[in-house]
């Protein structure tokens, strides 16, 4: 048996927050702004490579154009109007808030193991009484679990049903996260 949960560690971009519009989206509309007209199948090699190399692709050149739609849309992206909280987001977060949970921003980037390295440093406790929460199998599961993080697979789609992780370690909503760990701490 585990001990109690000291911490949850979260992964943000479709655990606790999603997209409003993809970036293809976003991409179209600040290209109309800026006077574009491009096809609709231009979208899909946008995703390609980076924004003036995709644009530069639709055969725009213009420098000053490019500089400010690159800017632009660096900015729309990181907006808050451009996300939205998982409603299920809120029940979860003030339940762990109950329980005197922290929260802390790690600054490290996913999948290097380093990440929840520096997280279990922040949080002084053991890995074993830490659960991390991600949506990526790689990313969030494996990586954390292979640190001793109590690491739980979000799977709001029911797409990862092949992938081994035990039932008990799988989320299809964060609702289900505070019965998870009361389970954990009896």
């Amino acid at each position: 048996m585990r001990g109690p949960v000291r911490w949850v560690l979260w992964d943000v971009k479709d655990t606790l927050l999603k997209v409003r519009r993809s970036v293809g989206e976003q991409y179209c509309s600040e290209a109309e702004r800026a006077g574009l007209k491009l096809p609709a199948a231009a979208s899909q090699v946008w995703w390609t490579g980076l924004v003036r190399d995709t644009f530069a692709q639709c055969a725009v050149d213009d420098t000053a154009l490019l500089d400010r739609l690159v800017n632009n849309l660096y900015h729309n992206f990181c907006g808050p109007e451009n996300w939205e909280v998982f409603p299920d987001s809120y029940s979860t977060l003030e339940f762990c808030t109950a329980l005197g949970l922290k929260q802390e921003e790690a600054g490290v980037a996913k999948p290097d193991p380093a990440i929840f390295t520096q997280a279990l440093v922040r949080c002084g406790v053991p890995a074993s009484s830490v659960v991390h929460v991600g949506d990526h199998y790689v990313k969030d599961y494996l990586t954390s679990r292979s640190l001793g993080i109590q690491g739980y697979l979000l799977d709001r789609q029911d797409c990862h049903e092949h992938l081994d992780v035990p039932p008990q370690r799988r989320l299809h909503s964060l609702d289900e996260l505070p019965a998870r760990l009361k389970q954990n701490a009896d």
